[in-house]
């Protein structure tokens, strides 16, 4: 099998996938040589610079395209039109998991940059004057975190925050039972208690605008390192210029260059409480080989052994899907044929068939089916009383 890395892949993963018997092209494509060769591979893995359309998917399984999955290594999936994946029947995978540690570490750095103003201070050295008493700063230390989404990165910064002395609430529409911090019922809670408001949330329309930043603490700091929509860069702008909070930290914003070296305007950049990155969060060596691997891993799984883990535009497990589940247990002999067997008699039976495990269990195979019919006495005299089925429980 082909896979083509068309926003290039770290040698660690690439050695990963060659390992496992496939293919690695990693020489990007521009639009039109990649839809005219998308066909001929079994996977396109992507990270944020190339858009995988609809016509791009379309010219991935027209006239006998191979095209079965695109992995995206990071988070976000914007650039991948999704619905037409599923229309198409291509699977879309991410890898989060990569990035979690280095993108919580800048959302950190950025709290002390703008707690302890290191930029504005270096620029003045840098200028050649000394300064201490305009820069003095606050300490994290016994200070209220506010983390509104509270996944992996938003836990994992929880946990660094936690271990410098502060106190971590935190809103999220899921609660995790294990994670480092306090849930508050709402996000105008939490944004009154806080001294320190960071963003690890997705979204289309921004979860900070102007009433938000009303119900802040005046001494209190904005970080944003997860979207730049997150935030309304007018509000925020006012906020700051008015002294409604005392400092904000970004790592993205609402619009950005598409390309390294490209000229940057923000209006924000004029103001004198405000640190800026570019988008910075992710890059690490470590997150990309840790990224790279994870991708590779679980594009794998899926080439592989059929594996749904960590796909974005269908539900990982069948109880996903919302219907109703139900399992046969078929302990048979391990010889061709059966699953055809079982397959067929389920079938005349009207039992719809979703999925099935089979492992070897001595000289036998256990064979557990899931269906979204409740299997009657019926369905399993009929199944026991095939050649070479042991025993059948439902």
């Amino acid at each position: 099998m082909r896979i083509l890395a068309n926003d290039g892949l770290v040698e660690e993963a690439q050695k990963y996938l060659k390992q496992q018997g496939f293919t690695v092209e990693t020489e990007k494509r521009d639009e039109d040589d990649l839809i005219s060769e998308i066909g001929s591979f079994d996977a396109l893995l992507v990270r944020s610079a190339t858009k995988v359309t609809r016509a791009l998917l379309e010219a991935g399984v027209r006239d006998g395209g191979k095209l079965k999955i695109v992995g995206r290594g990071g988070v976000g999936t914007d650039n991948i039109d999704l619905e037409a994946a599923k229309e198409l029947g291509v699977i879309v995978k991410f890898a989060p998991n990569g990035n979690t540690n280095a993108t919580a570490e800048h959302a950190l750095g950025l709290m002390f940059a703008i707690a302890r103003k290191v930029p504005f201070a270096h620029r003045t050295l840098m200028g050649g004057t000394w300064h201490k008493k305009r820069f003095k700063g606050v300490e994290l230390f016994g200070k209220t975190l506010g983390v509104i989404g509270c996944g992996r990165i938003g836990q994992a910064l929880a946990g660094k925050a936690s271990a410098l002395g502060m106190k971590v609430i935190g809103y999220d529409l899921y609660r995790s039972i294990d994670a480092p911090l306090t849930y508050v019922d709402s996000i105008p809670e939490l944004l009154g208690r806080s001294d320190f408001v960071s963003l690890h949330c997705g979204g289309a329309d921004p979860v900070i605008n102007a009433p938000e930043f009303e119900q802040m603490k005046e001494t209190a700091f904005l970080i944003n390192a997860s979207r730049g929509r997150n935030v309304s860069e007018d509000a925020l702008y006012h906020a700051l210029k008015t002294g409604q909070i005392a400092g904000a930290a970004l790592d993205c914003y609402e619009t950005e260059p598409k390309r390294e070296g490209l000229p940057f305007v923000n209006k924000l950049q004029e103001l004198d409480n405000i640190v800026m990155s570019a988008h910075l969060g992710a890059s690490t060596n470590n997150a990309g080989i840790r990224t790279g691997l994870e991708i590779a891993e679980v594009v794998t799984g899926y080439l592989r052994r059929g594996e749904y883990g960590n796909s974005v535009n269908v539900g990982e497990t069948v109880e996903e899907e919302g219907a109703d589940v139900y399992t046969i247990f078929i302990t048979h002999e391990d010889k061709p044929g059966m699953f055809g067997k079982f397959g067929t008699l389920m079938g005349e039976m009207g039992v719809n068939i979703r999925e099935n495990n089979s492992r070897k269990l001595g000289e036998q195979v256990q064979t557990v089916y899931m269906v979204h019919s409740r299997p009657t006495e019926t369905v399993r005299e009929a199944l026991n009383a095939i050649a070479g089925v042991n025993r059948v429980t439902i």
